[in-house]
């Protein structure tokens, strides 16, 4: 397999496992595992953000931190809509960081509430990155 190929298929696969992810948070966010919708909609952050660096640089950063991704995305893609869903949504985005390092490591329960409010913030994300998708 050529390197393009390859390439295109690290991209694909990048896409489509963080698309299961959301699907994965609102089947949890159905069954009340609440805090496993938060850590799946971290996943889909996570993977997302990384597919768009790939798409643009042909890499990404081996990090686990929303922040440092964002921050990323933001600055190779100079995109304004971006950078204020991140200065608008910067406390659930470290909350999604402490789900992801807590539910490895560390019993933690999130309410309905929280967990709906970051179903709602993984929709918005979705949009903006969508649109830097098709860029």
């Amino acid at each position: 397999m050529g390197c393009a190929l390859v390439g295109r298929f690290r991209e694909d696969f990048l896409r489509r496992r963080a698309e299961a992810f959301l699907e994965d948070a609102k089947l949890d966010y159905e069954r009340g595992f609440y805090d496993l919708t938060l850590f799946h909609v971290e996943q889909f952050l996570q993977l997302y953000l990384k597919y768009l660096l790939y798409r643009r640089i042909g890499d990404f950063p081996k990090t686990h931190l929303l922040t440092r991704l964002f921050k990323d995305v933001i600055e190779v893609y100079g995109d304004e809509a971006l950078r204020r869903f991140y200065e608008e949504n910067l406390e659930a985005i470290y909350l999604l960081e402490e789900a992801y390092i807590t539910s490895r490591y560390i019993p933690r329960e999130y309410d309905k509430e929280i967990a709906e409010r970051v179903l709602q913030l993984a929709e918005k994300a979705r949009e903006v990155l969508e649109c830097l998708r098709n860029r």
